[in-house]
């Protein structure tokens, strides 16, 4: 068994174990079972109906939440000529466009949060695999990270803004970051509403009516927070 120290069991006791929140008293508990030093990270974990193994059943798309991460996001772009320039004129904070930029990235030199390329760049880009796609950073189109030298500005601009990526992961489950512990109630909410529209509006082809089974938020090292998910997907069938 598990042994936790005394914050974090003085954080379980404001937590009914049996219950199931509504969004808005989940947002509010969330907050108040946070008990880090550091702003902590609020994050959603749901639970689908779905088989990662089905390619009908795959859900992968992206959201801007209206009140974004609370953190300053760092764009990397790949790209070269008009699409490197526009990343640039775009506010990105790195753009690799030459050899020695791609090396310092193969090494794992660079920190940055959001990798955008353009079409063009993805041959070199797809030779760092190995590297950005272990930490989720591997451009696509599906998320918006691949994009033409015209809608560079806007991309760089949504990423900043707190635009987030959710995939159904192996084992048929979602997580996904919606905000800090420092967030108002209000703004928790809007962004975990926008989440959701944003999930059920990308229901796949292959799921079987309420295809959400159980959905708990938690703060960094926090209790988890069962979710009423009715709200949202009960109109899902």
């Amino acid at each position: 068994m598990t042994k936790h120290g005394k914050k974090y069991t003085a954080a379980l006791a404001k937590v009914d174990i049996d219950k199931i929140y509504s969004p808005r008293e989940a947002m509010k508990l969330v907050k108040e079972t946070s008990f880090t030093k550091f702003d902590s990270t609020v994050e959603v974990h749901l639970r689908t109906t779905l088989d990662p193994r089905q390619s009908d059943q795959q859900l992968r798309d992206v959201v801007v939440l209206p009140h974004g991460l609370g953190k300053t996001v760092r764009v990397l772009v790949f790209a070269t000529g008009e699409g490197a320039a526009n990343a640039r004129a775009g506010g990105a904070d790195l753009v690799a466009d030459d050899d020695e930029t791609m090396k310092q990235i193969e090494g794992g030199a660079l920190d940055f949060d959001v990798a955008i390329a353009t079409p063009d760049a993805m041959g070199k880009v797809g030779r760092l695999g190995r590297v950005l796609g272990p930490r989720g950073l591997m451009p696509n189109p599906k998320a918006g990270t691949v994009v033409g030298p015209q809608d560079m500005a806007k991309a760089i601009k949504e990423a900043k803004a707190g635009r987030v990526e959710f995939r159904l992961d192996k084992t048929a489950n979602i997580h996904v970051t919606v905000g800090k512990a420092s967030f108002g109630d209000d703004q928790l909410y809007d962004n975990y509403n926008a989440l959701m529209e944003a999930i059920n509006k990308a229901k796949p082809a292959g799921a079987k009516g309420i295809f959400i089974k159980r959905i708990t938020i938690a703060s960094t090292m926090g209790p988890g927070i069962k979710v009423d998910p009715i709200e949202h997907f009960a109109g899902s069938e």
